[in-house]
């Protein structure tokens, strides 16, 4: 059973199709998620959680193994883990009597995608991004490998 992100809930949907007669603009509500989103990040457990999921890779890690590499409490983790979750930044798996997590990269492309867009008016002003600012060069094929 999966768990994860609330975002894409049916009262979500019918929410976001009210949300359109207030915002025309959708570079406001961008704005806003991505806002949401860096706040998830914003505290150091968080974003301790998030980088250790995104070393582990696609394969993630459950949660107890997060607990004892961070050194958290089991319900100070699990609070950390369900705002993670809320905000779209990870996934859970259930698989019986235990939750695996893992990052969604989607999410995190969007994220950075949001954030380099049209940087420095299309200039390379940002060396170390500059091998990352598209998704193709974050996440290589196979074919762009061979």
């Amino acid at each position: 059973m999966k768990i994860g992100c609330f975002l894409a809930s049916t009262a979500d949907v019918k929410f976001s199709l009210e949300k359109s007669l207030y915002f025309d603009n959708t570079r406001i509500m961008e704005t806003l998620n991505a806002a949401e989103i860096l706040a998830a990040l914003g505290h150091e457990s968080r974003l301790a959680i998030f980088r250790l999921l995104v070393e582990a890779g696609p394969e993630g890690i459950n949660a107890s193994a997060i607990g004892e590499q961070l050194g958290m409490a089991p319900a100070t983790l699990s609070f950390h883990l369900a705002h993670l979750s809320r905000v779209c930044l990870i996934d859970g798996q259930r698989e019986g009597r235990f939750i695996h997590y893992s990052t969604n990269y989607g999410t995190m492309d969007e994220l950075i995608a949001f954030l380099t867009r049209n940087c420095c008016q299309g200039k390379a002003c940002l060396p170390k991004t500059a091998t990352c600012d598209t998704i193709d060069k974050r996440r290589p094929t196979e074919e762009s490998n061979s």
